[in-house]
């Protein structure tokens, strides 16, 4: 598996994880305060998800460019 789907795998992963720590806020939150660290805990996948999530729309800009590159070679 290139590095590529590698990127694409994780953020799929990674937006699972972050579906379920939305869902376990809103469920701790309807029980009552919940820990601050149940509140802060999609923000470590939301991160992971912004930079997986460049990347990928990054990357098709970055393939067009060495395309033409490599053809006007």
């Amino acid at each position: 598996m290139d590095w590529n789907k590698w990127v694409r795998q994780i953020h799929r992963w990674l937006s699972i994880i972050f579906t379920l720590t939305v869902i376990a806020n809103f469920v701790a939150m309807a029980l009552g305060q919940p820990p601050a660290w149940i509140v802060y805990s999609p923000l470590l996948p939301l991160f992971l998800l912004l930079f997986s999530g460049l990347y990928m729309f990054v990357l098709p800009y970055a393939t067009k460019g060495n395309g033409r590159e490599r053809a006007g070679a």
